[in-house]
Formats: structure tokens, sequence, C-alpha cells
């Protein structure tokens, strides 16, 4: 038996967006520990003996820390051998997947990464909103909308003066004060959808402009886990014209 950690990224959400490659290596696992964004359909595919725990992070709930996930991973990799760590989007985009592959390496543990599907690009995609577009956007930046210090990334300050298409992770805490800095640099104009639980079966959003994103949302339900797309590209969404001119009173 070889101790060894596989990370899998989960896909944004809906099970049938994980790679073919992922869905391999869960066939193939020895032990799943699965976060809280991954489909727990997925675990269908591991075998019915292997060890499946939940290891999840949630806002408001106990949950392991990161030292007790790396400490985990490698003590069962070393007990059972093959731990499949399968984390929701892709596991090195705001994931801490390297934390986890550098400790399980630093402890003779082997690991191989296998890519996913990444929210920031797949969840405005399945609402046809593209992250960049000729005439449109050249460029697309992510960030995490709020860090380890929960404070507001100093990123968004360079982001809202930006051209580009900007996706916000992780940061509906923070919906206001990332709306009133895009105020501040005169563009609340800007189109802007607020995407929760993409691509899942209870999936919610809406779509209209930086300056009333935080009552839209309020009115609408929508919590976490949840996606910002804010740009010129999100005009493309089919109901965004029609919207825009009802919010208008034109139509």
């Amino acid at each position: 038996m070889t101790p060894k950690l596989t990370l899998v990224g989960a896909g944004p959400g809906n099970a049938e967006l994980i790679t073919l490659k992922g869905m391999k290596a869960l066939q193939q696992a020895d032990v799943v520990l699965y976060d809280e964004l991954a489909n727990p359909e997925l675990l269908e595919f591991a075998p019915a003996e292997a060890l499946k725990m939940y290891v999840g992070k949630k806002a408001g709930n106990p949950s392991f820390s990161q030292n007790e996930i790396n400490g985990l991973i490698v003590r069962l990799a070393r007990k059972r051998g093959h731990v499949v760590r399968l984390k929701g989007g892709d596991s090195f985009v705001f994931g801490r997947g390297y934390e986890e592959l550098e400790y399980a390496r630093e402890h003779g543990v082997k690991v191989e990464v296998i890519p996913g599907v990444s929210s920031c690009i797949a969840v405005p995609a399945s609402l046809e909103i593209p992250v960049t577009s000729r005439g449109y956007s050249e460029s697309f930046w992510v960030i995490t909308g709020t860090t380890r210090h929960e404070e507001l990334s100093d990123d968004m300050q360079l982001a809202a003066q930006s051209k580009a298409t900007i996706v916000v992770l992780m940061g509906m805490s923070r919906l206001q004060d990332i709306c009133d800095l895009y105020k501040k640099f005169g563009r609340a104009h800007l189109p802007m959808a607020v995407i929760q639980n993409g691509t899942w079966e209870n999936e919610k959003s809406v779509i209209g402009q930086v300056w009333e994103m935080p009552r839209l949302v309020e009115e609408n339900g929508i919590g976490t886990p949840a996606i910002m797309v804010i740009g010129e590209v999100v005009s493309l969404h089919p109901s965004y014209a029609l919207d825009y001119l009802q919010s208008m009173q034109l139509v």
C-alpha cells in the first residue's frame, strides 16, 4: 500500500461537470474527504467500502481547521492508502489545495492534482454570460471578496477601475462595500450579476447594475454561496436589456 493524495476538483456544483479523470480517481479511492461545495452525488462513484468523510467549512458552523484537514489527509493515507480530496470548483482557485499538497508531500505522501471546472468561468457561462467577448472585455480577473482577516481585498481597488470583467468569489458579506467602491470611481452604472448556487438545481440569480445590486439581492433572497460578475459582458445576458428597461419604466 502506497500512501497517496489526489486533489480532485469537483466542478461548480452540477455532478455532471466533474471531469472524467476526476471520476476515475473517485472510483479508485480508499478514502474521500469532501467539502461543502462538492456535490454529494459524486460520492456514488467511490467504492462502497471507501471511507467517506465530510470536512467542509461553512460560515457560522463548527468545522475542521485547515491544520486538522492536513493532518487527517496524512494519517488516513498512511492507514488506508489512496485519499481523494474532493473540493468544489478547482482545488487551486481559492481552495487552499496547494497547502494540502505541500503538507502531504512533506510527510512522504505521493500527490496528484486533477484540475476541476472552476465556478469563476462555468457559473457565468451557464447563464450565457461570457467572461470575455470581443468588443466588451479583453480580460477577466478573479478576486476573493474577503481576505483571511475578513477585510476587503486590496485588489478590489484596482479592479473597480479596470475595464476587465471582474468575478468575485466569497464576497457576499462585503457586497455593499464592493458596490460602494465602484460608485466611488463613478462606475455604478456597470452591469452586474449575482448568482447563488450556480449550476445546482436550486440556482438563483439577479441581473442589474452595480448601484442597485444590494437592494436586488435583498429583495430576491440571494444568499451564499454566490459569485458576483461585474462588467459590460453581463449586458449580454438575454434578460439584461429588458430588465433594465423595465427598471427605468420604459416598457
